[in-house]
Protein backbone atom coordinates (compact mmCIF):
# COMPACT_ATOMS: atom_id res chain seq x y z
CA UNK A 1 0.00 0.00 0.00
CA UNK A 2 1.55 3.72 -0.66
CA UNK A 3 2.24 6.22 1.81
CA UNK A 4 2.71 5.76 5.63
CA UNK A 5 -0.22 4.75 8.18
CA UNK A 6 0.96 6.07 11.70
CA UNK A 7 -0.89 4.31 14.41
CA UNK A 8 -3.59 6.54 16.22
CA UNK A 9 -6.91 4.33 17.45
CA UNK A 10 -7.08 1.27 18.96
CA UNK A 11 -9.44 0.00 16.79
CA UNK A 12 -8.38 -2.15 14.79
CA UNK A 13 -8.78 -1.01 10.92
CA UNK A 14 -11.63 -2.17 8.61
CA UNK A 15 -10.35 -5.02 6.09
CA UNK A 16 -10.07 -2.96 2.31
CA UNK A 17 -12.50 -6.43 1.12
CA UNK A 18 -15.14 -4.70 3.33
CA UNK A 19 -15.01 -1.09 1.93
CA UNK A 20 -13.46 -1.44 -1.77
CA UNK A 21 -16.42 -2.23 -4.16
CA UNK A 22 -18.65 0.30 -1.77
CA UNK A 23 -16.25 2.66 -2.99
CA UNK A 24 -16.09 1.68 -6.36
CA UNK A 25 -19.86 2.05 -6.99
CA UNK A 26 -19.56 5.50 -5.27
CA UNK A 27 -16.96 6.72 -8.02
CA UNK A 28 -18.98 4.99 -10.70
CA UNK A 29 -22.00 7.28 -9.83
CA UNK A 30 -20.02 10.21 -9.56
CA UNK A 31 -18.16 9.71 -12.73
CA UNK A 32 -21.65 8.40 -14.66
CA UNK A 33 -21.08 7.47 -18.60
CA UNK A 34 -18.98 10.40 -19.61
CA UNK A 35 -16.64 10.98 -16.78
CA UNK A 36 -15.16 14.32 -15.25
CA UNK A 37 -16.25 16.23 -18.08
CA UNK A 38 -14.71 19.42 -16.23
CA UNK A 39 -11.57 18.17 -15.01
CA UNK A 40 -10.75 16.75 -18.10
CA UNK A 41 -11.18 19.40 -20.35
CA UNK A 42 -9.40 21.69 -18.26
CA UNK A 43 -6.35 19.45 -16.88
CA UNK A 44 -3.33 17.62 -18.90
CA UNK A 45 -3.83 14.09 -18.48
CA UNK A 46 -0.22 13.42 -17.48
CA UNK A 47 0.30 16.70 -14.58
CA UNK A 48 0.86 15.45 -11.38
CA UNK A 49 -0.04 17.41 -8.05
CA UNK A 50 -0.37 17.32 -4.86
CA UNK A 51 -2.75 17.45 -2.34
CA UNK A 52 -4.01 17.75 1.50
CA UNK A 53 -7.17 17.02 2.81
CA UNK A 54 -8.07 18.73 5.94
CA UNK A 55 -10.51 19.23 8.98
CA UNK A 56 -12.08 22.30 8.39
CA UNK A 57 -13.79 21.87 11.93
CA UNK A 58 -12.50 19.85 15.16
CA UNK A 59 -13.23 16.88 15.64
CA UNK A 60 -12.57 12.84 15.60
CA UNK A 61 -10.89 11.44 12.57
CA UNK A 62 -12.46 7.98 10.84
CA UNK A 63 -12.52 6.39 7.36
CA UNK A 64 -9.11 8.10 6.24
CA UNK A 65 -8.18 4.86 4.54
CA UNK A 66 -11.34 4.62 2.94
CA UNK A 67 -11.19 8.05 2.03
CA UNK A 68 -7.34 7.74 0.17
CA UNK A 69 -9.05 4.52 -1.53
CA UNK A 70 -10.69 6.42 -3.73
CA UNK A 71 -7.44 8.39 -4.86
CA UNK A 72 -6.15 4.62 -5.04
CA UNK A 73 -8.96 3.22 -7.60
CA UNK A 74 -8.33 6.24 -10.13
CA UNK A 75 -4.60 6.40 -9.73
CA UNK A 76 -2.95 3.37 -9.09
CA UNK A 77 0.04 4.91 -8.57
CA UNK A 78 -1.03 7.95 -6.17
CA UNK A 79 1.41 8.27 -2.90
CA UNK A 80 0.00 9.17 0.68
CA UNK A 81 1.29 10.32 3.85
CA UNK A 82 -0.87 10.39 7.15
CA UNK A 83 -0.46 12.99 9.52
CA UNK A 84 -3.41 12.13 11.48
CA UNK A 85 -5.19 8.78 11.56
CA UNK A 86 -8.07 6.92 12.39
CA UNK A 87 -8.71 7.51 16.35
CA UNK A 88 -6.71 10.87 16.15
CA UNK A 89 -8.28 13.98 17.84
CA UNK A 90 -7.72 16.96 15.37
CA UNK A 91 -8.33 20.70 15.92
CA UNK A 92 -10.09 22.99 13.01
CA UNK A 93 -7.57 22.93 9.78
CA UNK A 94 -5.35 19.98 10.72
CA UNK A 95 -4.00 18.33 7.87
CA UNK A 96 -4.89 14.48 8.26
CA UNK A 97 -2.95 13.48 4.95
CA UNK A 98 -0.84 14.55 2.06
CA UNK A 99 -1.84 12.76 -1.05
CA UNK A 100 0.46 12.52 -4.54
CA UNK A 101 -0.80 11.85 -7.90
CA UNK A 102 -1.97 12.36 -11.33
CA UNK A 103 -3.99 15.69 -10.92
CA UNK A 104 -7.36 14.45 -12.94
CA UNK A 105 -7.56 11.83 -10.70
CA UNK A 106 -6.82 13.68 -7.76
CA UNK A 107 -9.61 16.19 -8.44
CA UNK A 108 -12.24 13.55 -10.13
CA UNK A 109 -12.13 11.32 -6.79
CA UNK A 110 -12.33 13.87 -4.63
CA UNK A 111 -15.60 14.31 -3.74
CA UNK A 112 -16.28 10.54 -3.22
CA UNK A 113 -13.36 10.69 -0.55
CA UNK A 114 -14.60 13.84 1.52
CA UNK A 115 -18.20 12.22 0.93
CA UNK A 116 -17.04 9.53 3.25
CA UNK A 117 -14.05 10.75 5.09
CA UNK A 118 -16.78 13.71 6.34
CA UNK A 119 -19.35 11.20 7.40
CA UNK A 120 -17.48 8.68 8.84
CA UNK A 121 -15.33 11.35 10.99
CA UNK A 122 -19.00 12.84 12.28
CA UNK A 123 -20.00 9.33 13.29
CA UNK A 124 -17.07 9.00 15.39
CA UNK A 125 -17.24 12.63 17.01
CA UNK A 126 -20.46 12.35 18.20
CA UNK A 127 -19.65 8.90 19.73
CA UNK A 128 -16.78 10.77 21.82
CA UNK A 129 -18.61 13.42 22.64
CA UNK A 130 -21.35 11.06 24.01
CA UNK A 131 -19.09 8.33 25.50
CA UNK A 132 -17.34 11.39 27.37
CA UNK A 133 -20.50 12.81 28.31
CA UNK A 134 -21.49 9.34 30.41
CA UNK A 135 -17.83 8.14 31.56
CA UNK A 136 -18.05 8.73 34.77
CA UNK A 137 -21.57 5.86 35.32
CA UNK A 138 -19.56 3.58 33.39
CA UNK A 139 -22.13 2.68 31.04
CA UNK A 140 -21.14 2.13 27.73
CA UNK A 141 -22.66 3.82 24.71
CA UNK A 142 -23.61 1.49 21.48
CA UNK A 143 -25.04 2.40 18.46
CA UNK A 144 -28.18 0.50 16.55
CA UNK A 145 -29.03 -0.73 13.00
CA UNK A 146 -30.33 2.31 12.02
CA UNK A 147 -27.70 3.12 9.02
CA UNK A 148 -27.38 4.25 6.01
CA UNK A 149 -28.24 1.81 3.63
CA UNK A 150 -24.83 -0.30 2.57
CA UNK A 151 -22.78 1.48 4.63
CA UNK A 152 -23.13 -0.09 7.76
CA UNK A 153 -19.62 -1.91 8.23
CA UNK A 154 -18.38 1.81 7.93
CA UNK A 155 -20.98 3.48 10.61
CA UNK A 156 -20.27 0.95 12.83
CA UNK A 157 -16.68 1.49 12.51
CA UNK A 158 -16.82 4.89 12.90
CA UNK A 159 -18.93 4.12 16.14
CA UNK A 160 -15.75 2.34 17.89
CA UNK A 161 -13.31 4.98 16.61
CA UNK A 162 -15.46 7.15 18.90
CA UNK A 163 -15.28 4.92 22.08
CA UNK A 164 -18.80 3.53 21.24
CA UNK A 165 -19.80 -0.14 20.78
CA UNK A 166 -21.66 -2.06 18.55
CA UNK A 167 -25.32 -3.23 18.79
CA UNK A 168 -26.18 -6.15 16.06
CA UNK A 169 -24.80 -6.16 12.97
CA UNK A 170 -28.19 -7.20 11.39
CA UNK A 171 -30.96 -9.59 11.81
CA UNK A 172 -29.30 -12.47 11.48
CA UNK A 173 -26.44 -12.34 14.47
CA UNK A 174 -28.45 -11.99 17.74
CA UNK A 175 -32.22 -12.48 18.96
CA UNK A 176 -33.92 -9.15 19.81
CA UNK A 177 -37.54 -9.70 21.11
CA UNK A 178 -39.52 -6.71 20.36
CA UNK A 179 -43.17 -6.04 21.56
CA UNK A 180 -44.75 -7.33 17.94
CA UNK A 181 -42.56 -10.29 18.05
CA UNK A 182 -44.26 -10.87 21.96
CA UNK A 183 -47.75 -10.03 20.24
CA UNK A 184 -47.45 -12.52 18.15
CA UNK A 185 -46.36 -15.17 19.53
CA UNK A 186 -48.93 -14.52 22.27
CA UNK A 187 -46.37 -13.67 24.93
CA UNK A 188 -42.70 -12.90 25.75
CA UNK A 189 -42.38 -16.84 27.41
CA UNK A 190 -43.74 -18.07 24.19
CA UNK A 191 -41.52 -16.09 22.11
CA UNK A 192 -38.30 -16.69 23.89
CA UNK A 193 -38.98 -20.53 24.16
CA UNK A 194 -39.37 -20.00 19.84
CA UNK A 195 -36.21 -18.12 19.85
CA UNK A 196 -34.57 -20.61 22.41
CA UNK A 197 -35.22 -23.48 20.09
CA UNK A 198 -34.31 -21.69 16.71
CA UNK A 199 -30.89 -19.95 17.55
CA UNK A 200 -27.82 -21.57 18.11
CA UNK A 201 -25.98 -21.91 21.44
CA UNK A 202 -24.09 -19.11 20.61
CA UNK A 203 -26.44 -16.86 19.78
CA UNK A 204 -27.67 -14.26 22.68
CA UNK A 205 -31.45 -13.45 23.30
CA UNK A 206 -32.60 -10.38 24.36
CA UNK A 207 -35.99 -8.92 24.97
CA UNK A 208 -37.45 -5.49 25.06
CA UNK A 209 -39.48 -4.42 27.89
CA UNK A 210 -41.82 -1.63 28.52
CA UNK A 211 -42.76 -1.91 32.51
CA UNK A 212 -41.51 -3.39 35.54
CA UNK A 213 -43.62 -5.66 35.31
CA UNK A 214 -42.23 -7.81 32.91
CA UNK A 215 -38.77 -8.19 34.75
CA UNK A 216 -39.35 -10.74 36.60
CA UNK A 217 -40.74 -13.12 34.65
CA UNK A 218 -38.09 -13.09 31.68
CA UNK A 219 -35.46 -14.29 34.16
CA UNK A 220 -37.33 -17.11 34.89
CA UNK A 221 -37.04 -17.87 31.22
CA UNK A 222 -33.27 -17.13 31.12
CA UNK A 223 -33.01 -14.01 28.93
CA UNK A 224 -29.29 -12.74 28.60
CA UNK A 225 -29.99 -8.71 27.96
CA UNK A 226 -32.97 -6.73 28.72
CA UNK A 227 -33.69 -3.35 26.75
CA UNK A 228 -35.31 -1.02 28.92
CA UNK A 229 -37.84 0.98 26.31
CA UNK A 230 -38.65 4.39 26.62
CA UNK A 231 -38.13 4.96 30.84
CA UNK A 232 -37.50 7.59 32.81
CA UNK A 233 -34.19 7.99 34.70
CA UNK A 234 -36.11 6.92 37.82
CA UNK A 235 -38.10 3.70 36.69
CA UNK A 236 -34.70 2.62 34.38
CA UNK A 237 -33.46 3.09 38.48
CA UNK A 238 -36.07 0.61 39.63
CA UNK A 239 -35.48 -1.76 36.88
CA UNK A 240 -31.98 -1.56 37.39
CA UNK A 241 -32.52 -2.96 40.93
CA UNK A 242 -35.08 -5.43 39.90
CA UNK A 243 -32.35 -7.28 36.99
CA UNK A 244 -29.41 -7.08 40.01
CA UNK A 245 -26.94 -8.43 37.63
CA UNK A 246 -28.64 -11.14 36.11
CA UNK A 247 -28.61 -9.79 32.50
CA UNK A 248 -27.22 -6.83 30.78
CA UNK A 249 -29.17 -4.07 31.12
CA UNK A 250 -29.93 -1.72 27.79
CA UNK A 251 -31.70 1.97 27.72
CA UNK A 252 -33.42 2.55 24.71
CA UNK A 253 -35.60 5.56 23.32
CA UNK A 254 -35.72 9.22 23.80
CA UNK A 255 -31.63 9.54 24.55
CA UNK A 256 -30.54 13.00 23.50
CA UNK A 257 -27.04 14.86 24.51
CA UNK A 258 -28.83 16.53 27.47
CA UNK A 259 -29.91 13.49 29.29
CA UNK A 260 -27.65 10.81 28.63
CA UNK A 261 -25.53 11.48 31.68
CA UNK A 262 -29.22 11.19 33.72
CA UNK A 263 -29.92 8.05 31.91
CA UNK A 264 -26.45 6.35 32.15
CA UNK A 265 -26.11 7.33 36.31
CA UNK A 266 -29.44 4.74 36.34
CA UNK A 267 -27.00 2.22 36.59
CA UNK A 268 -27.66 0.58 33.02
CA UNK A 269 -24.65 -1.21 31.24
CA UNK A 270 -25.56 0.24 27.77
CA UNK A 271 -27.53 2.92 26.28
CA UNK A 272 -28.72 2.36 22.71
CA UNK A 273 -28.38 5.66 20.71
CA UNK A 274 -29.61 5.41 16.77
CA UNK A 275 -29.04 9.06 16.08
CA UNK A 276 -25.31 8.14 16.50
CA UNK A 277 -25.76 6.88 13.02
CA UNK A 278 -28.64 8.49 11.77
CA UNK A 279 -28.52 12.11 12.71
CA UNK A 280 -24.40 12.71 13.25
CA UNK A 281 -23.32 15.61 12.25
CA UNK A 282 -21.11 15.60 8.77
CA UNK A 283 -17.87 16.72 10.09
CA UNK A 284 -16.56 19.63 7.58
CA UNK A 285 -13.60 18.20 5.54
CA UNK A 286 -11.84 19.58 2.74
CA UNK A 287 -8.81 18.94 -0.06
CA UNK A 288 -6.71 21.47 -1.66
CA UNK A 289 -3.96 21.66 -4.36
CA UNK A 290 -0.77 22.67 -3.54
CA UNK A 291 -0.35 25.48 -5.93
CA UNK A 292 2.36 24.38 -8.58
Amino acid sequence: MPGSHPPSSPVPRLYPVIYERLVRDALTEDLGRAGDLTTDAIVPPDLRATGRIRARRAGRVAGLDVALTAFRILDPAVEWEVHAGDGSDVEAGATLAVVRGLARELLSAERTALNLLGRLCGIATTTRDLVRAVAESGARVACTRKTTPLLRALEKYAVRVGGGSNHRYGLDDAVLIKDNHRELAGGAAAAVERARRHAGHLVKIEVEVDGLEELEELFELGVDAVLLDNMDPETLRRAVGIVAGRAITEASGGITPETAAFVAASGVDLLSVGWLTHSAPVLDVGFDLDPP
